[in-house]
């Protein structure tokens, strides 16, 4: 597990998406972990000396068995687990292969709509980055459907 010098536990993740087969709004990847009975972005602790996007993209795979071509980050947030702070940096990635194989760390994931998975989140913090992901696949140029 890599921390920072003040010993923050260092982590990353993806708002994993893949396009709809119908043409329509793209599913977004949602993993259910029963340890802790939540839904969340696949993410993960970063290995010492692991860079962030590899550990990001090294986590959506073991987590949900699919291979992702990263795109732009998004934010990184900030919180406490255990009783200590945590930072989770994320990137938007598509997923383009790949089977999900349940694990005692993620027993299910879902591909919903984007204000299905905002819905299902089950950590506050989580649902803005809905957002982001949509507003990072907009053709520039293209108006804004994101609620105010």
């Amino acid at each position: 597990m890599s921390t920072s010098g003040d010993g923050t536990v260092l982590a990353a993740g993806c708002v994993l998406w893949r396009r709809s087969p119908t043409g329509g709004e793209p599913r977004l990847c949602l993993v259910h972990r029963p340890k802790y009975d939540d839904w969340s972005w696949p993410k993960g602790k970063l290995e010492p000396g692991e860079e962030a996007l590899a550990g990001a993209l090294r986590e959506v795979e073991e987590e949900t068995g699919c291979r992702a071509v990263p795109g732009p980050e998004l934010s990184t947030l900030h919180y406490l687990a255990g009783g200590r702070p945590k930072q989770v940096r994320y990137w938007a990635a598509e997923a383009v292969s790949g089977t999900f194989t349940p694990s005692d760390e993620v027993d299910r994931v879902l591909w919903l709509t984007p204000a299905a998975a905002r819905d299902r989140l089950t950590r506050p913090q989580d649902r803005p980055l809905v957002d982001e992901l949509l507003t990072a696949l907009r053709p520039p140029g293209a108006p804004s459907s994101a609620p105010d």
